[in-house]
């Protein structure tokens, strides 16, 4: 845990000994069905605690705010950020049953009240939500259809309301089809990490 202490020194007892908690849940879920790959286990706090929690240095999400996790597999970035804002609610979705049982367990025995799991396709979602996060799961010309009509029209926080994707590469093609809406906030200025070194949080206001 000493890179979450690292970048992330102001946790409560609470949340620290829920991060803590994590790779063990999650080792233990692994060795019953592949949520993440085996040999990434071994990087887990790198390459998906810290990971998740980069949209933390991008955005402070208000309480009572309302976040949708797209795709969100095994529970990322949701249940991290979950964790970081308790008072915030997480809504976390995903097509795949079995994926959903592991988030729902998995918040289940962190205690946390603030997030709630489903099997659903994000195009027959209702609802509305000040931001939507979600970790490289498709191309964002892709994405982006998905989730249109699903954004508050208040808008709450320093940012617009809007899409905030993790994604690494070259991102130039991908992108070019919103002009100049994207704005890219590379992780490496957050983290020194060599793994975050082509990474990317983009805010795509909707």
């Amino acid at each position: 845990m000493n890179l979450i202490d690292k970048y992330f020194p102001n946790l409560s007892p609470l949340q620290k000994e829920q991060m803590a908690a994590m790779p063990a849940l999650y080792s233990e879920w692994n060795a019953k069905i592949n949520v993440i790959s085996r040999k990434d286990m071994e990087h887990f706090v790198e390459h998906h605690l810290l990971h998740s929690l980069a949209i933390a240095k991008v955005i402070t999400f208000l309480p009572e705010a309302r976040i949708l996790d797209v795709g969100t597999g095994g529970g990322f970035p949701g249940i991290p950020l979950a964790v970081l804002f308790p008072d915030t609610q997480f809504h976390l979705v995903d097509s795949i049953g079995k994926k959903i049982k592991v988030v729902t367990d998995v918040a289940t025995q962190l205690g946390l009240k603030n997030v709630r799991a489903e099997q659903i396709r994000a195009e027959e979602l209702k609802g509305q939500y000040d931001f939507v996060v979600s970790r490289a799961v498709t191309d964002l010309s892709q994405f982006v259809p998905w989730v249109r009509g699903r954004f508050a029209a208040q808008q709450r926080h320093s940012l617009a309301n809007g899409i905030l994707y993790l994604k690494g590469g070259d991102l130039t093609s991908e992108l070019a089809p919103f002009g100049d809406k994207p704005h890219l906030y590379p992780i490496s200025t957050f983290y020194e990490e060599p793994f975050f070194e082509s990474k990317m949080v983009i805010h795509l206001p909707l």
